[in-house]
């Protein structure tokens, strides 16, 4: 009796094995053959529609004959947020994508190739100042004309506000851990006497970090800084028509092209104040996917 009884329940016990092992490798073969466009419901997350971008993004869907895919719009804290509850549930997203960013740092991050040049190639981020501010804010003037830094020095910034420091304390605290660097920027700067000193930026994690370090080192030079977050249009239409004096988020030549050739001659463009950006696609690199080409699979 035992024996039969131990021959049944290995028998049951096999069968129900093999059962299983089909059911997984037909579920796993479902999910291998999923397209990529498949598990991401054909969307890409993006962010304010503002954005150049936005732009260069549906541009590179007509360019691709992705006609089946959808940029979602939003706004860069929402791309972020999605981002990290995808990553952390291992899951697939595409997002719009820049560097210099925080996000590349906290997560493992890649760039799908481009290989019509949609998004063009590396852009720099250039000082935008109202006509005339040089005759009225010299000193103002000559420290934006001066402002240089690296993506490694916005990196610092941005960290420290994605751990939880205020934007005001993290550049302060790099502008006090930079002084060699603030010191090129301010040489021969005049000093101010409480000038009202009006600076605008985009909500982009890049923009809030280089604003908020120009502020603290205008104030230190005894200027009275006021920073407004706009969207780009605003932004360089506020300098164009003197509203606000001056921008340190101008990304060209592509992302904000189309603002720069609208107001060109009612600003001065004070040149590249970080030079390597980059803008695209990102996804994170668990993801079995290299190129835009790859979304058309």
């Amino acid at each position: 009796m035992f024996t039969k009884i131990s021959k049944l329940t290995l028998a049951l016990g096999l069968t129900f094995g093999l059962a299983a092992c089909s059911g997984g490798e037909e579920s796993s073969g479902q999910a291998d053959s999923a397209s990529v466009g498949d598990t991401v419901d054909y969307k890409i997350t993006g962010i304010d529609p503002g954005a150049g971008i936005m732009k260069a993004t549906s541009a590179a869907i007509e360019e691709y004959g992705l006609s089946e895919w959808e940029l979602v719009e939003g706004s860069g804290a929402a791309m972020t947020a999605a981002l990290k509850k995808a990553y952390d549930d291992e899951e697939p997203i595409i997002i719009t994508g820049w560097t210099p960013h925080w996000m590349f740092s906290k997560f493992d991050l890649k760039y799908l190739e481009d290989s019509k040049g949609a998004y063009g190639e590396a852009e720099d981020i250039h000082s935008i100042a109202r006509n005339g501010l040089a005759e009225d804010l010299p000193g103002v003037h000559k420290v934006l004309d001066q402002f240089h830094w690296t993506p490694d020095d916005m990196g610092v910034v941005m960290s420290a506000i994605q751990d939880g420091t205020s934007p005001e304390e993290a550049a302060a605290a790099w502008v006090e851990d930079n002084a060699d660097k603030v010191a090129e920027w301010t040489k021969n700067a005049q000093p101010g006497n409480g000038e009202e000193v009006k600076l605008g930026y985009v909500s982009w994690d890049s923009e809030i970090a280089s604003t908020n370090v120009i502020s603290k080192v205008l104030k230190d030079l005894g200027y009275k800084v006021t920073i407004s977050q706009v969207e780009a249009g605003p932004m360089w239409a506020g300098v164009a028509d003197g509203s606000i004096d001056a921008h340190v988020a101008g990304w060209l030549p592509l992302t904000h092209a189309d603002q720069y050739e609208k107001y060109e001659g009612k600003f001065e463009d004070l040149g590249a104040n970080l030079e390597g950006a980059k803008t695209g696609l990102v996804v994170p690199k668990y993801m079995d996917i290299d190129s835009i080409e790859d979304l058309k699979e």
